[in-house]
């Protein structure tokens, strides 16, 4: 024997010719620098799908109460959390089922139907004359964006073992800019003919869809992203095997057969550290979107109902700040806090903040002028950077939890969950929203206190599910490191 065949690694890694993840490893391989082009792509394709979910916030109060529905004025709130609800009751339906194709025949698939279903139904939804069709168009919204779960696996996928939390950071940043930009164009552009008379007419299609503009505008953005993503590579293995390599490489076979059984869906079930970030991601989601509607209910509602008596475009105001306050924290400190903390900390340490912020809000309602605006801003930056540390923390957590060949399917139910979670906030909190508003004289906890009471409570209980999670994930993390 040469003593060059020594030298040789005794396991080399195998790339099939024609296999798209096989190229996009290759290309890892040689990657040098940050990979911002790739980084970028993952960020507008989450943001082009996260607008429209909370976009209507702003809007929504006037919209119901134009589709002449409600008897009282208290019951808006109540119909609109049902609005709300439709597009994570429609999402929680078909997320397992979107991170199966997604697993089986690629994510590429699954992001660009969920981009064109915003540029179909949001579109639609702006065109809304009643109740019910908002209602449907909402929920097709959701039953056919299968995105969020599918780009969490293609971002853990398309980018170096370095690079992977700032891949994921990124998702979590176009998701909470998402959750507040949205609002913020809802508040901007609904109504255009009341706010702009000289540039819209009643008359005008603007004027008689008045809800339409914002809609349209997040469209063409979807639809500009929808024509960007048919160049993002494929980050899933397809592996034509033939019958001369399944008789000579039995091992492989044997290796395959044993990952075939490990991606069914009760292995993950049985797998406690995704489990138990999931659980800890949905307790949060569901209070985090009740917050995001009952915001911009609370706001928009009158001074004599506990709210602001802000219009949309005052909404759209706060919004654009806490936008740009997030941007800023996201890109530029909340790197250091997690490479000083680590995810999980700076994940408990933000649930923590969020119960004293929550209390001040019926407080902050009791201010006016220029006073209310400055505290109202800062209240609301505050709580949306909390907010997406939290969901970069379980972001990360959840896709180390799992193999490439199991992130589709895992982060399905992490989104099948999540949604349904999701479905519930709106709902409860926009019930609870109109009842609170009926009992402002009460002995205990009158008006807007008893809401963000409500929130308040819910991020308690997230603090404390936390607890046994932390635990868990200590070997995880130290093992992974």
């Amino acid at each position: 024997m040469g003593g060059n065949e020594f030298k040789k690694p005794l396991l080399e890694k195998v790339y099939y010719e024609g296999c798209p993840g096989c190229c996009v490893d290759q290309k890892k391989e040689v990657q040098t620098g940050l990979p911002i082009k790739e980084v970028f792509c993952i960020w507008i394709v989450t943001l082009s799908v996260t607008l429209p979910i909370s976009s209507l916030f702003p809007f929504l109060y006037f919209m119901v109460r134009d589709f002449n529905i409600a008897e009282e004025e208290e019951d808006i709130s109540y119909y609109a959390g049902y609005v709300g609800s439709t597009y994570m009751i429609g999402r929680a339906l078909t997320s397992v089922f979107w991170g199966v194709v997604a697993d089986r025949y690629g994510r590429k698939p699954v992001i660009l139907l969920g981009t064109s279903s915003v540029v179909i139904f949001n579109t639609l939804f702006g065109f809304s004359v009643n109740y019910w069709m908002a209602i449907v168009t909402r929920f097709l919204l959701g039953f056919l964006n299968g995105l969020l779960g599918t780009v969490k696996a293609y971002a853990s996928e398309l980018l170096r073992e370095e690079h992977r939390a700032l891949a994921l950071s990124s998702i979590s940043t176009a998701w909470g800019i998402g959750l507040v930009i949205g609002p913020a164009v809802g508040g901007f552009l609904a109504q255009p003919a009341e706010k702009f008379p000289s540039l819209v007419s009643p008359d005008s299609l603007f004027g008689r869809f008045p809800y339409l503009l914002p809609c349209l505008c997040i469209s063409t953005f979807a639809l500009f992203v929808t024509i960007v993503a048919i160049w993002l590579p494929e980050t899933l293995h397809i592996h034509k095997n033939n019958e001369l390599e399944s008789a000579s490489n039995v091992p492989d076979v044997e290796e395959k057969t044993v990952e075939k059984k490990d991606s069914t869906l009760l292995s993950l079930l049985k797998n406690w550290p995704l489990m138990s970030s999931i659980i800890v991601y949905c307790v949060f989601s569901l209070q985090n979107m009740a917050y995001n509607e009952i915001f911009s209910l609370w706001a928009v509602s009158p001074r004599s109902l506990g709210g602001l008596s802000y219009t949309t475009e005052d909404v759209g105001t706060v919004l654009s700040i806490t936008g740009v306050g997030l941007l800023v924290f996201q890109t530029a400190l909340y790197p250091i806090a997690e490479r000083t903390f680590g995810p999980i900390m700076v994940a408990r340490i933000s649930g923590v903040m969020s119960i004293p912020l929550l209390s001040s809000y019926p407080y902050i309602a009791m201010l006016s002028g220029s006073m209310l605006f400055f505290t109202l801003n800062c209240a609301s930056i505050v709580k949306n950077v909390l907010s997406a540390s939290i969901i970069t923390g379980t972001f990360m957590l959840q896709n180390k939890a799992v193999d490439q060949h199991q992130r589709g399917m895992a982060n399905g139910i992490a989104m099948t969950l999540q949604s349904a979670f999701q479905a519930i906030g709106p709902a409860c909190g926009g019930a609870l929203l109109s009842w609170t508003q009926k009992r402002q004289h009460a002995a205990f906890l009158p008006g807007d206190q008893l809401i963000f009471f409500y929130l308040k409570c819910d991020r308690g209980s997230w603090s404390s599910a936390d607890i046994q999670t932390i635990f868990d994930y200590k070997p995880l993390l130290v093992a992974s490191t």
